[in-house]
This record gives structure tokens, sequence and C-alpha cells, in this order.
């Protein structure tokens, strides 16, 4: 019965990846607001006005993620997964009424609560994912990181193309995807996502990188297909329901490796049952092994079994995260990333319209494409050089952060095709950011806490949201357009958002001198568990 607990635990430990990777596909309903937000402002009778404070009420609840945060320390995963599904299973589930017309609309005030409802749902996805799959796979942190937030980058494509392909894109029936989608995977994620031991020897890690390599490329093959299908012009019925089918097909795919993996183990444990009794005492000598080898995979992530001063790599609390001077160079410097990247993707519209391009629908798709291969290379790569040579994760932060700035000035010059290469470069790094900050949090704070740290973190979304796009980006603008018959402004030519890219590529540049800065003080860190690493695998070589 031991060795049966164990194949079943290392297949279940794959599929539960498997289900966190299809949450993750389809959490990014917060950025599908544009595909129906005309729909609610005809209905509602609503002025623009009114229409960007929904769109900021739903930006809202993503500040309120600090609940998740507090929650993943003290609830277990399917709970916390059953929660943000019934959250969004109502918060869209409201605005389908509406839009849909069977009901009336409501006040003004419940539709901003059933926003935020919607856009805190995925927070408490995104922790459960996260948090689970960091602790199940702490020396791969890289690549899982990479990997899920990359099919966060294409949950809205999915969204957007199934909608428009089986539906003829009608904002009711988006709706409703987006309410009751997110609930069924959840559901299904809530019966095999759980934290399981992670990997204890060096074969273990290499067999993992092996799995987590299927992972990668699948991910590439559903955002190329994505990709092909967007340049695609007016696609057929056949074509449409035949491009749904693949797609459903190709996220299916990653079932083969806990297949495989249940498959492989069951033949090996069967192999060992023959002519032996394996209920005692090898029971006994394997939980004893366990114990051993977790204590070794601690060790490794910097965590002393006997605590004496707090040092990076300890298992922080928040309020000790916070008072470290570490903690606020991280926040800065991701606040400078992800924040610029929001304005751009958040005046995309405008941006495109000021130099010439009434459709910007390929910029957005340039920016969310080119923003998945960021998260998906840049956690592959991180973990290479970390295994390889100690490089400290917050450099690649810091090279993504200069290349940006770069992509800012050149958008600020706005030469012929600067929109183009301006998107590919904002969205990479965009993607960057986000993948290596994830991990980068878990090796220097703990796992303990991370769940809450994580959150904190992720407040620089709505943060840089409100002072580098409505603050900065708004308030430039204005004073760059021109008053319109009726109302509002307009704004055509490169110096519209000239200074907006100047100022957004000098944060840049603070946030890479940050992010070095950052290099820097956890090199010995890094060291330190690249030598934990080689010191493991030596061991395992001489046996």
């Amino acid at each position: 019965m031991g060795y049966e607990a164990n194949y079943k635990s290392s297949s279940r430990k794959w599929l539960g990846f498997v289900t966190a990777v299809w949450v993750q596909a389809i959490s990014g309903n917060n950025y599908t607001f544009s595909n129906y937000s005309h729909a609610l402002k005809t209905l509602m009778s609503l002025t623009q006005l009114q229409l960007n404070n929904l769109s900021v009420a739903k930006d809202v609840g993503k500040a309120f993620g600090l609940l998740a945060g507090l929650a993943s320390d003290k609830l277990p995963t399917w709970s916390i997964l059953l929660i943000g599904s019934v959250e969004g299973l109502i918060g869209y589930g409201v605005q389908w009424l509406v839009v849909s017309q069977r009901i009336n609309p409501l006040p003004y005030w419940q539709m901003c609560v059933f926003l935020c409802l919607g856009g805190n749902s995925t927070t408490w996805m995104n922790t459960a994912i996260l948090v689970t799959c960091i602790r199940n796979f702490r020396t791969n942190r890289g690549p899982v990181s990479g990997i899920l937030k990359g099919y966060v980058g294409l949950s809205t494509a999915i969204f957007t193309d199934v909608c428009t392909a089986l539906f003829a894109a009608n904002p009711a029936t988006l709706l409703f995807l987006l309410a009751v989608v997110p609930f069924v995977v959840c559901l299904t994620a809530i019966f095999f996502l759980r934290e399981v031991p992670p990997a204890f020897t060096v074969e273990e890690e290499r067999e993992e990188a092996k799995y987590f390599n299927v992972f990668n490329s699948v991910a590439v093959v559903v955002a190329v297909y994505l990709l092909v299908y967007d340049f695609i012009p007016k696609p057929s019925s056949t074509l449409s329901v035949s491009f749904a089918v693949i797609l459903l097909i190709l996220l299916a795919v990653p079932l083969v490796v806990p297949g495989y993996c249940f498959y492989k183990d069951w033949s090996l444990n069967r192999r060992k049952t023959s002519g032996s009794d394996i209920e005692g005492e090898p029971t006994t000598q394997a939980l004893l092994v366990h114990h051993e080898k977790m204590a070794e995979v601690e060790a490794e992530d910097g965590v002393a079994l006997v605590k004496q001063e707090l040092v990076l790599g300890d298992e922080h609390t928040i309020m000790e995260a916070m008072r470290t001077v570490d903690f606020w160079i991280l926040f800065v410097s991701f606040l400078c990333g992800v924040g610029t990247g929001l304005a751009v993707m958040n005046n995309m519209g405008q941006i495109g319209l000021a130099l010439g391009y009434i459709d910007v629908s390929i910029f957005v798709s340039l920016l969310s494409i080119w923003g998945f291969f960021g998260r998906i290379i840049s956690g592959t790569v991180s973990e290479y050089f970390i295994k390889k040579a100690g490089t400290p994760r917050p450099v690649w932060n810091a090279a993504s952060q200069i290349l940006m700035a770069v992509g800012y000035i050149l958008l600020a010059m706005a030469v012929p095709g600067s929109l183009y290469i301006g998107s590919i470069i904002i969205g990479v790094c965009y993607g960057v950011r986000l993948a290596i900050t994830v991990p980068t949090a878990s090796e220097l704070f703990g796992l303990k806490y991370y769940g809450l740290i994580y959150n904190i973190l992720v407040l620089n979304l709505p943060l840089g949201s409100f002072l580098f796009s409505g603050l900065l980006a708004g308030f430039l603008y204005d004073a760059e357009a021109t008053p319109v018959p009726g109302g509002g402004n307009v704004c055509y030519g490169a110096h519209c958002f000239r200074l907006v890219f100047i100022i957004m590529a000098g944060a840049c540049v603070v946030g890479f001198g940050l992010d070095l800065l950052l290099a820097l003080r956890t090199k010995k860190l890094y060291k330190k568990i690249y030598a934990s690493r080689r010191s493991k695998k030596s061991s395992s070589n001489g046996q």
C-alpha cells in the first residue's frame, strides 16, 4: 500500500498542475471588459466617464486580493478556489442577466459592486494556484511561474476567440461564459489540486524539468494557434467550429503528463511488489527518507532549521518582510515595470488613433501574445541560470526594465513601424516582470506566508494603473488634446503621448537601477541556492 500511495500521489501531483493550468487559462476575464462595455453603456445609458468608473470598480476588486492572501495561510486550496469561483459566478452572472435583458438594469452603485466582485474573483483563483504550485515545485519555481502566468496572458484571447468563433462575439454570451466556465473549471481543480511533497532527489528534479518542457511546448503551440486564427479574415462557420474544437484538444493535451506518470510508476511498482513485502519496514523507511529530503529542500531554499538572525531566504511574516529594504526595492521596481506597461495597454486605443491607426486590435494581440512569450521564456531561462551559475533572478528584471525603456523611447520618436516594434518590446518586458517577480518573492521571503506577500506585490497593478494611466497619461493627453463639439476631446499626432513615453522611460530607468541593486543584495542568497543544488547533485552522482 505504501508504494501504491506513491505512484498515485505522483500522478495526482501532475494532474493537479494540469487543472492549475486550466484555471489560469480562464482567469484573465478582467481583461475582457472592452468586449462588452458598449452593451453596458447602451443599456444603462451611461456617459463615458460613468463607464470608465465601472472599469475602475472592476480593477478595485484586485486591491481586495489581500483577503485572498490572508486566507491562503489559513484555509486549504480547495476552499480558496471555491470562494473565487462563486464570486465570479455571482459577479459576472449578474452582468449577464443585465446585458441579456433578463432583468432590468440595476442601479449604478450595485453594478459597481458586482463588477468589483468579478474583478476580485480572479485574485482568489490566482492565489490558490500560484501558492500551491510554487510550494509543490519549489525547485522549479521559474518554469512554474512562467507557464501559469503565460496561460493568464492567453486567457483573454481564448475567451474572445471562442466567443467570436461560436457566438459571433455576442456580449451576453461572453458574460455567460465568463460566469460559468471559471466556476466549472475551479470545481474540477478542487478535487485534484492540493499541496504535496516536493521533489526530493536530483533525478526527480530532472524529471520535473522534462515534464515542464512538455507544458512549455504545448503552451507555445496554443499561443501560435491563437495568433494564426486572429489573422484569418472572416472565417467560415465550419472553420470557426473546427478552431474551437482543436483549441479544446490542445488545452487537454497536458493530460498526457499525469497519464504517462501514472503508467510509468504503476509499472515500476508492480515489478517491485513481485517477490517482496512492501507493507512494513519499507513504508517506515520511505517516511524517514521523506523527512530527511524535506529538510534538505528547506535548507536549499535558505530556510534555517535553527533560526537565529532573520536573513533573506528565511520564512518571513508579512511584517518582517515589509521591514526589509529588499521588499520595498522589489515593490517599487515592480511598480515601474507593470505600472507603465498597464498604461500602454489601457490607452492603446488612443495611442493608435494618435499615430494614425483606426483599428488597434493587431497591437492588442501583439501585446498579449508577446507578453506570453516573455513569461514562458523568462521563467525557464532564469531557472536555468540559477542552476548553472547562481545568477540572481532580479538580473532578468533589470534587463527587461532597460529594454522597456528603449521601447518607450522608440514610441516617443514615432518613427514608421514604431508602434509594432514597441508593442512587441513592451509585451515581452511586461511578461518578464510578472513571471520573474513571482518566484523571486518566494525565494527572498519564504513560502509560509507567500500568499499574502504575493497579493501585496500585486497591489501594484491597480496602483500602477491609477498613477501611470489614470493620472499621468490622462492628464498629459488632455493637455495636448483639442475639445470637440458635444464634449470630450481628441488628439492626433506623435506629440499626444510623447511626454508620457519619455516619463515612463525614466521610470523604467529607475526600476533598472533598483533591480540591479536587488541583484547585488541577493547575490549571496542565490550563490547559496546554487551551492546547495550542486552539492545535492554531487551527492546523487556519488551514490
